[in-house]
């Protein structure tokens, strides 16, 4: 099996043994990036990852592991765009995000920029200003978003594993359209210092890998309490590989019923019943349970997101940071045009609705109702949770898009964010585990994700969850 094919721990073992050195893997992995027409990477430096490898110590539980690095994750002396053209050549990162950072004292090698919609804002990398990115198993199709390339990338053989950021569903969504694990962990678990923020009370980078033990190994790695970030939490730091394969014999686990309406592809909806079924099978109860607010979550998100999005994005002017248009006029008119040349038409249009939520006159009609209505989604999996232990949905109603088919319809992208952008305003964690394929118009084979939804800092027991998902879909 080739080295680029395996999992983390697989190569561990190798790594371990001496029959496998980490240049071994980044060479496996180079030789693949230059024959794969997916678009997965922004860019890859392979001297300067074989550099860093002579020196990693390969008795740490990531030792001698390259891991792709999100174009919006800090990584220093690298270029983080955010796959923007107003970032393109012009930043360099002065310093590690302290993911990469943990990542580097585990012993792994960040390696590779990913491809991502600009900004984190979009749901199929089209919105990308630097390169298309398209889904390993039908050229025709879109990878997801906005961790579009994170999840190409380990589903075209060409990284290990990847770090993405996840706001919506930017982590789950492309990795279900990929057929891979993607985990977004809960709210403070993880640092946020040095990922470029979209909305701060939303955005939580998380690992995309081949299997559930790989994004477990992964999250030991970068979880943990940060200074630099007021809103990571001081909790203990588990072992989240512990318990994995205990089984699932007596958990009860939760279907909402908002989340399983006619809106659904029928082969999705059959894929998520198998899995389900499976489930029963291996001991858990299941639970029809209601979250009434789910109707009002695609509202609520798009307010509260842009609303930060166009806080978090004023820094962006031309002076401070950024390209720079020439022969401005005065001040108002660089500010204005290299705004305007610089982003993208979604990150405009998501500006734009953002800085008339927050305006005055508007504020409180729109984002402190918001604000209310996301309390009330909150307190749907507070109650939820006391009589279940997680909950399962589709990641997304459909299998993975056709490239340009929500083009000119930004809303339909949207309301396809439905059944993960909840777990954003809770603050829960929510993995996506590959649980099939359906068979496209053109017989292509797309990938279904489970979504496996749990409370607050309850990644070890979704993490369970998950391997048993992943035992049934390997049966």
């Amino acid at each position: 099996m080739s080295l680029n094919t395996q999992t983390i721990s697989s190569l561990r073992e190798q790594l371990s043994a001496g029959d496998i050195s980490p240049a071994d893997i980044l060479d496996s992995l180079a030789e693949n990036i230059s024959k794969s027409d997916v678009g997965a990477y922004l860019g890859h430096d392979l001297d300067c990852a074989k550099h860093e490898a002579t020196s990693v110590d390969l008795t740490k539980p990531l030792g001698g592991i390259p891991i792709g690095i999100k174009d919006n994750i800090n990584v220093n002396g690298q270029p983080c765009s955010c796959a923007s053209s107003f970032l393109e050549n012009a930043y360099r990162a002065p310093y590690d995000a302290t993911v990469i950072r943990k990542l580097r004292e585990a012993g792994a090698i960040p390696f590779g920029r990913m491809n991502m919609d600009e900004f984190a804002m979009g749901s199929t990398t089209e919105n990308s200003a630097l390169g298309k990115t398209i889904n390993p198993h039908d050229v025709c199709r879109a990878p997801g978003g906005s961790s579009g390339g994170s999840a190409a990338a380990v589903a075209s053989n060409t990284a290990i594993a990847t770090l993405g950021s996840d706001t919506g569903g930017s982590i789950r969504q492309p990795a279900s359209h990929c057929g891979v694990v993607g985990l977004k962990p809960s709210y403070g678990r993880i640092s946020r210092y040095g990922l470029v923020a979209f909305a701060s009370s939303l955005d939580q980078i998380g690992p995309l890998t081949r299997s559930v033990e790989d994004a477990a190994l992964v999250l030991n790695a970068i979880a943990g309490h940060d200074s630099a970030d007021s809103t990571s939490l001081k909790q203990d730091v588990p072992d989240f590989t512990e318990g994995l394969s205990d089984g699932i014999q007596g958990m009860k686990l939760g279907l909402p019923k908002e989340y399983f309406g006619d809106g659904i592809h029928p082969a999705v909806r059959e894929k998520i019943d198998h899995t389900v079924k499976g489930l029963n099978s291996a001991g858990a109860e299941i639970v029809e349970i209601s979250l009434p607010h789910t109707e009002y979550a695609v509202a609520t998100y798009y307010i509260l997101a842009t609303a930060e999005a166009s806080s978090n994005l004023s820094r962006f002017d031309g002076i401070r940071y950024g390209n720079r248009v020439e022969n401005p006029d005065d001040v108002l008119d660089l500010y204005r045009r290299s705004r305007a040349q610089g982003f993208g038409p979604e990150v405009k249009r998501r500006i734009i609705l953002g800085t008339y939520v927050l305006s005055s006159g508007y504020y409180d009609a729109y984002y402190n109702r918001a604000q209310k209505v996301r309390t009330l989604i909150r307190q749907d999996f507070l109650n939820a949770y006391e009589k279940v232990d997680a909950i399962i949905s589709p990641v997304s109603p459909n299998a993975a898009p056709l490239l340009g088919a929500d083009k000119d319809n930004p809303l339909q992208q949207y309301l396809a964010d439905i059944y993960t952008i909840s777990a954003n305003i809770a603050g829960i964690c929510g993995i996506s585990v590959p649980c099939g394929a359906i068979t496209s118009e053109t017989g292509s084979n797309l990938p279904v994700g489970l979504q496996i939804l749990g409370p607050s800092m309850g990644e070890q027991s979704l993490l369970r969850v998950a391997r048993a998902a992943e035992v049934i879909q390997q049966s």
